[in-house]
């Protein structure tokens, strides 16, 4: 195999693939990045058995051919490279030596067949949306996806596709989020759940304008631009959210977002590092944050104003549940759908365009005794 390329195209290619190359490998092949010639360009995999990224990058190819090349190493080096052109050859034995004007470098490859193969998605249900539908969806929903083993269906965004509209829901446990778009709809119902990590590197590798979503029994698969991203479905059965959802959260509030979370936050720095405990004190018209660390003998309270015309209410949420729901949605107003100390907060924004609507669900927690 023999091959010219840029060194920040490869760069670029190479940085692109390498979040699914495994930091500790169980395999010694899963270390390395296989290249490929194809249809005239190099096509770069890389692979954890999980997920798979595929990147095609422009080069000029003198002798096709297969190699898999240790990741890390290769990577380190290219990003040391100012943009020039690099030569790469690999004899019989897989070899890799690459050239540039600033000296030779040899690797030892691996060959081409050993490399586990990749999903090829061909009885994959197909939908065409853009880019910025799926990173939107993902960027909205990401942040409250569980960490706990125990619970794996929640380890990951269930997509929830329909003829008129899709559902992208994430939670914990302490937080909920449904993001519902009609941008995004198919033939059939389709619902699969996405693991973090995919959608991760979802935000971060695919940056064309449009996204081709393939969807097979066990397999998702994201394409924009040159980039491809393969990931293993969480096989599990999604929590049923909707049940978990008030309906009956007559006490509503609106209130600058911008100027409660800098309270929130603010606030916070003075509640347990336990508990991470603040207190709602809603009453006509304003809002009173406060909290407590009895260990360390400190609190705080800030005051400010608010649209809110109810009964008075005092309800408690963990600080950063709270400052993460409001940092994750969109406009310069919030509105709060509020029932009683133990029922579950509503959160929405305060204006939304016609396509979508958010919803982001956070838990209460007892309030202390304090007054």
């Amino acid at each position: 195999m023999k091959f010219n390329v840029s060194s920040s195209d490869l760069n670029q290619g190479l940085s692109a693939v390498i979040g699914a190359v495994p930091t500790k490998a169980t395999l010694p092949i899963l270390e390395t990045i296989l290249f490929e010639s194809e249809d005239g360009k190099l096509k770069l995999t890389a692979t954890d058995l999980e997920i798979s990224i595929i990147e095609y990058i422009d080069a000029d190819i003198e002798e096709e051919g297969a190699v898999a090349v240790p990741a890390r190493r290769l990577l380190e080096t290219l990003r040391q490279l100012p943009g020039i052109p690099v030569y790469f050859e690999v004899d019989d034995k897989y070899n890799v030596q690459f050239r540039t004007d600033k000296g030779t470098y040899k690797l030892v490859g691996e060959e081409a067949d050993e490399f586990p193969e990749i999903p090829d998605m061909e009885d994959g249900t197909v939908l065409n949306t853009s880019n910025d539908l799926i990173q939107g969806a993902i960027q909205k929903t990401i942040f409250a996806v569980s960490n706990d083993d125990l619970r794996p269906a929640m380890m990951g965004v269930y997509f929830e596709i329909g003829p008129e509209e899709s559902r992208f829901v994430a939670t914990d446990g302490h937080r909920l989020v449904r993001f519902i778009h009609s941008g995004l709809t198919g033939d059939e119902k389709l619902s699969f759940i996405v693991p973090d990590k995919a959608l991760s590197l979802v935000l971060k590798a695919l940056d064309g304008e449009e996204c081709e979503l393939a969807v097979s029994k066990e397999h998702a698969r994201f394409k924009s631009g040159k980039t491809l991203i393969i990931t293993r479905l969480i096989n599990e059965q999604y929590p049923n959210y909707e049940s978990v959802i008030p309906h009956d959260n007559e006490k509503t509030m609106m209130i600058s977002k911008e100027q409660m979370l800098a309270t929130v936050r603010r606030v916070s720095v003075f509640s347990s590092t336990t508990t991470r405990q603040i207190r709602l004190e809603l009453d006509k018209d304003k809002l009173t944050i406060r909290a407590e660390d009895l260990d360390m003998s400190s609190e705080a309270k800030e005051t400010v104003s608010c649209e809110y015309d109810d009964d008075g209410l005092e309800i408690g949420f963990n600080a950063k549940y709270l400052a993460d729901v409001l940092s994750n949605i969109d406009g310069e107003e919030v509105k709060f759908e509020f029932s009683s100390p133990n029922r579950a907060g509503i959160v929405k924004p305060a204006e939304e365009s016609e396509d979508e609507q958010m919803l982001m669900l956070v838990m209460p927690v007892m309030l202390n005794s304090y007054a």
